[in-house]
């Protein structure tokens, strides 16, 4: 089973609002799960206008505390940018998945927000018709389907999916030299030859860019 999860905040800087997740079992969407919560600091204008959460609709709800433990039991948790939504979570026991880090491994130079990603690759879910983009229920939704078809294209186990969450990102845009702001995934078609170089001649790479050019490197051989 993979536990599909997202969190509603304040703002940038924490205070859950709202939790909700869905479970992966043999392929299938189950297990719809959410809960909004009372969160320990006002919630922002900007958040409030995005998820349309207010303080009236959390003020007698339960802290995330008390709501986190019915969302234990997996052993993978999936999230669109996982990072941010473990550290708004307490500790939840279980290794985590990171969609945004698979589809960049996956499809280089996309836009990688899990609408964008839903919408560019032309995936379908029925989503709770009460409820709308970033809303937390919502959102596991397009995220599963967002993952299901990662695993379909990859043939990715959930152990090699947490290995490439735990790995440096890929970088989609060069940020110096003769191709500054230029698509990586271009660059590697176009001029190969260059993206060499970097690797053989600038030895101050970030960890993140030496993975980007050696795995775009490796797709050319490949094809």
């Amino acid at each position: 089973m993979l536990r599909v999860i997202d969190t509603e905040t304040c703002g940038l800087q924490g205070g859950v609002v709202e939790v909700a997740s869905v479970d992966i079992v043999d392929g299938q969407i189950t297990n719809p799960m959410s809960d909004l919560v009372r969160p320990d600091r006002p919630i922002s204008h900007q958040a409030m206008a995005i998820h349309n959460i207010t303080e009236q609709m959390v003020a007698d709800k339960p802290w995330i505390e008390e709501v986190v433990p019915r969302y234990q039991g997996s052993a993978y948790y999936v999230a669109h940018n996982a990072s941010f939504d473990r550290r708004m979570l307490p500790e939840i026991n279980g290794d985590w998945i990171c969609t945004v880090k698979l589809a960049r491994r996956l499809w280089p130079g996309m836009k990688y927000s899990n609408m964008g990603l839903y919408k560019s690759l032309k995936l379908h879910v029925n989503t709770p018709p009460e409820l709308h983009h970033h809303r937390a229920l919502f959102d596991c939704y397009i995220t599963a389907a967002l993952l299901l078809r990662i695993m379909d294209d990859s043939g990715w186990s959930a152990e090699e999916m947490v290995d490439i969450t735990g790995r440096p990102a890929l970088v989609t845009t060069l940020t110096f030299g003769k191709y500054r702001g230029r698509a990586i995934s271009d660059i590697a078609q176009q001029d190969p030859g260059y993206l060499r170089w970097m690797l053989n001649n600038i030895k101050t790479l970030t960890p993140e860019l030496r993975l980007t050019l050696n795995h775009h490197l490796t797709q050319i051989a490949q094809s």
